[in-house]
């Protein structure tokens, strides 16, 4: 097992390190903090919950710090040596609280510009000198545009969550933040999958970069229970119903695919006497951080999302993830499932299934057989070339055993 202990970091970050009682060093810490304390550009491709986060965050601050003890501190306002970019308010604010306690010890200052939160604040918060700059890519284009910020001196650039980044159009945006930093600053990518647009992206910022793909990545998380329940006509709710009688440690979060599935079931397990709160766009921001804080001190146990809270949400002890209408995209699938059994725990996934699902489930099956048999292996470390969207070999596709009863098929009594 190897330790934060063992990685040659400053002292101001290993005391941190102990007092948060960090010790085991997750596989994609383990792989990534090396190369990235040593000046080497990656591309990180690992499961959600992976530990992914302090693997970028701990060389940004021990590289900054190091340059600070060289006495070459920042000595300009609005000018970050380091620069996070995050598709998602929520995810700014969590990789913010994940910097934060190492500030105390290494005396370094992080400041974020987040989305949906006022011009003029964004401003204000880097109107002083500080290192460390965590944004989203509107709000960080508009001070850019409007010459508030300054990202020459950048000599780290690191992309979180890459995959959704792009998959909200901002591949333009994050081409003109590259381009914005100096000359050639270290750059880190970090992604659960890798989607075409990910790649294009990758061929576009990096030369050559080490690839570091942790066991797991594009895959389903280890550590789940997946269970497969089949929807009876009509009787959606009736089936979710005798789930949230059983008892699971941690909360249970519930997937629908519109923000309307959402609300209609708000409002039908708020009738049959289920606390829970709701947890999507298109609301007010206020509202939605105080649902998510609710669900997270575990004083709400049921949370009803959208893909929203798929990408990136960090939240503690969340025992079940449920389905209750799949998605149609299998990256929507690994980052919902992506919830529970979160750095190395266990937790259940329940998927509802209707015969107009049978594609997916195919989908998910032979996702989970290239899994056990080890069919798409990671490439070398040092391999910089484009990776292929599909395996170059496929297996054969497997039979669909949903757990329960089988589905009803046409021409099979009792088809609908």
């Amino acid at each position: 097992m190897k330790t934060f202990s063992s990685l040659d970091l400053l002292p101001s970050l290993q005391e941190t390190l102990a007092e948060k009682g960090f010790v085991a060093l997750t596989e994609i810490q383990m792989r990534a903090l090396p190369a990235l304390l040593e000046g080497r550009s990656i591309v990180g491709v690992a499961e959600t919950g992976s530990g992914k986060t302090l693997a970028y965050a701990l060389p940004v601050l021990h590289q900054l710090k190091s340059l600070e003890n060289e006495g070459k501190p920042v000595s300009d306002l609005g000018r970050p040596r380091a620069v996070v970019v995050v598709p998602t308010r929520e995810l700014g604010e969590q990789v913010t609280r994940v910097f934060k306690p190492f500030t105390h010890t290494t005396r370094l200052r992080v400041r974020n510009v987040l989305g949906g939160t006022g011009l003029d604040v964004a401003r204000k918060n880097i109107s002083a000198e500080f290192e460390v700059l965590v944004g989203t890519p509107g709000r960080l284009m508009k001070l850019l545009d409007s010459q508030f910020l300054d990202l020459s001196d950048v000599r780290i650039l690191v992309f979180d969550e890459a995959d959704q980044m792009l998959d909200q159009g901002f591949l333009p945006s994050a081409l003109r933040i590259a381009s914005a930093c100096s000359s050639k600053p270290q750059m880190a990518l970090f992604s659960a999958t890798v989607s075409n647009k990910v790649q294009d992206l990758i061929k576009n910022l990096f030369s050559k970069a080490e690839v570091i793909r942790s066991e797991g990545s594009h895959q389903v998380v280890s550590g789940l229970t997946s269970k497969n329940l089949e929807v009876p006509h009509g009787k959606r709710f009736p089936l979710l119903e005798k789930l949230l009688s059983e008892k699971v440690e941690g909360g249970t979060i519930i997937f629908t695919n519109t923000r309307e599935q959402c609300d209609k079931l708000a409002q039908e397990m708020k009738k049959s006497g289920y606390s829970s709160v709701v947890y999507r766009g298109e609301m007010d921001k206020v509202e939605r951080r105080k649902n998510l804080q609710l669900f997270r001190d575990g004083k709400i146990p049921f949370l009803i999302s959208t893909d929203l809270a798929s990408r990136g949400l960090d939240v503690e002890h969340v025992g079940r993830v449920i389905n209750y209408h799949l998605p149609q995209q299998m990256e929507n699938y690994i980052h919902r499932v992506g919830r529970t059994a979160r750095a190395g725990r266990k937790g259940l996934v329940i998927n509802f299934v209707t015969e107009r699902d049978e594609a997916f489930v195919a989908k998910l099956d032979t996702l989970r057989s290239r899994k056990a048999s080890g069919a798409r292996s990671a490439p070398s470390p040092d391999s910089s070339k484009e990776w292929p969207s599909e395996p170059a070999h496929k297996p054969p596709p497997p039979k669909i055993i949903p757990v329960g009863r089988p589905m009803a098929r046409p021409g099979r009594k009792g088809a609908k």
